[in-house]
């Protein structure tokens, strides 16, 4: 048995997140289909490992827990693998860091995919993507952080800060290149920091995996066609 299940669409996105941070730690999991994915999230919630609206989920096969929400699944398993600091300042700044990377998907996807993009929208909404890779940028240079070397919080080693980082702005401008030039302008230390963890060889063999698994989706279904649209204008 593996140690864990994941249960995520099969795209990047959301489930990036904790697939890094599994791949990091050196553990096993496997996914589940999409038929298996709608089938539980359509059970009630007496039914459900654990009552959730939808993925991801995942289940802690030793511990025989499941978790719902992206960033509670990343603070369980960064506190059961040591990739958190104990002190509370650093566990409630990586929590921030964590939610604010849920923040940003939320809003380039406009709400969940609520609305669509146009042209006139995305251009508002550039200032804003910016000011968000800058507060990154910024919790990094507070922590010494530089493109070359460091980790966001000041930490000796990666943790789930630096790991959620780069799911969130790494596959980000991986799967949407055109956005990575604004990124090295806005966030040139957290571009850096996104480079050196993918060089990580358990990270380079998750994305080789993603990349033939999932292609070049990215969030999926109208909403990553209309954002695709707006950055090829």
């Amino acid at each position: 048995m593996t140690d864990y299940t994941l249960y995520y669409w099969p795209i990047a996105f959301r489930g990036q997140f904790v697939r890094s941070v599994l791949a990091h730690v050196g553990a096993t999991w496997d996914e589940t289909d999409f038929n298996a994915i709608r089938a539980l999230k359509s059970k009630s919630p007496a039914e459900q490992p654990v009552p959730h609206m939808g993925p991801p989920v995942l289940t802690d096969h030793a511990a025989a827990l499941s978790f719902s929400q992206m960033p509670a699944i990343l603070h369980y398993l960064g506190k059961k693998h040591g990739l958190m600091e104990d002190d509370p300042a650093s566990e409630a700044m990586t929590v921030k860091i964590v939610a604010d990377a849920n923040d940003v998907l939320y809003e380039i996807t406009l709400y969940n995919g609520a609305q669509m993009w146009t042209g006139e929208s995305w251009r508002d909404f550039v200032p804003r993507l910016e000011r968000w890779m800058a507060m990154f940028e910024e919790t990094g240079r507070r922590h010494g952080m530089t493109a070359e070397a460091g980790y966001l919080l000041g930490t000796d080693k990666p943790g789930i800060a630096d790991l959620a980082t780069c799911s969130l702005w790494g596959t980000m401008t991986e799967k949407l290149p055109s956005l990575r030039p604004l990124l090295e302008k806005a966030a040139p230390a957290i571009a850096g920091l996104c480079d050196r963890i993918a060089a990580l060889p358990e990270q380079a063999e998750l994305r080789a995996r993603s990349d033939a698994e999932y292609g070049e989706l990215y969030c999926a279904g109208q909403i990553e066609a209309s954002l695709r649209k707006v950055l090829s204008a």
